[in-house]
């Protein structure tokens, strides 16, 4: 990928580019949640995006982190505006396990869907594939075999869409995440072939 047409929404505490090699390095107290459960309204991790207006494509990282403070994070974004955006990634909750999730915001407002996974995996892998407004996030531990995590739709999502990478620490922490092998493909994510749409 051209990692010259990548561009940062709120630069991390620290940051290189090499190649398609990207090291972040994050500040502490930052995040990014709407409103459900917690109330508050967070929006201030780094994200650093492409862009495309692509219908159909496929976006692939692979995440490499020493994080070791809870809710420390990083993985794939795509940070459309401030109430809507996707992210997944293996969020730190203490020395046996993390969770690995994926929060959708859409108008404003969050959800996470989260399953633990031990706190030595220090990788992974993540996919995120768009068929217009609906999207795939997938995980992996090799980069070769995917496992779905979620499929969401995103009204905002019209036309032109940036996507690419993020890393923050909600608490007062900070840690090293090093991004690489990125890729951006035809849409690897097979049209439907099921049950028909009513009407149809």
């Amino acid at each position: 990928m051209d990692m010259r047409k990548f561009r940062w929404t709120r630069e991390p505490e620290g940051w290189k580019v090499e190649g398609d090699r990207v090291e972040v390095v994050t500040r502490p107290f930052t995040d990014l949640w709407q409103r459900t459960y917690y109330h508050f309204r967070n929006d201030s991790a780094p994200v650093f995006q492409t862009e495309t207006e692509e219908q159909f494509f496929s976006f692939t990282v692979k995440t490499e982190f020493d994080s070791s403070h809870r809710f420390d994070q990083c993985g794939v974004v795509m940070y459309l505006d401030s109430e809507n955006w996707l992210k997944a990634s293996i969020e730190y909750e203490n020395g046996r396990f993390g969770h690995l999730g994926s929060v959708v915001t859409n108008g404003g407002w969050s959800d996470w869907a989260t399953t633990e996974i031990d706190a030595g995996v220090k990788a992974m892998w993540y996919r995120l594939s768009r068929r217009e407004r609906d999207f795939r996030i997938e995980c992996s531990l090799d980069g070769v075999s995917f496992s779905q995590m979620r499929v969401c739709h995103m009204d905002g999502a019209a036309g032109r869409v940036r996507f690419g990478i993020y890393a923050c620490s909600p608490e007062n922490s900070s840690f090293r995440a090093v991004f690489s092998e990125m890729s951006l493909t035809d849409c690897v994510w097979a049209p439907h072939d099921g049950q028909q749409p009513d009407g149809e």
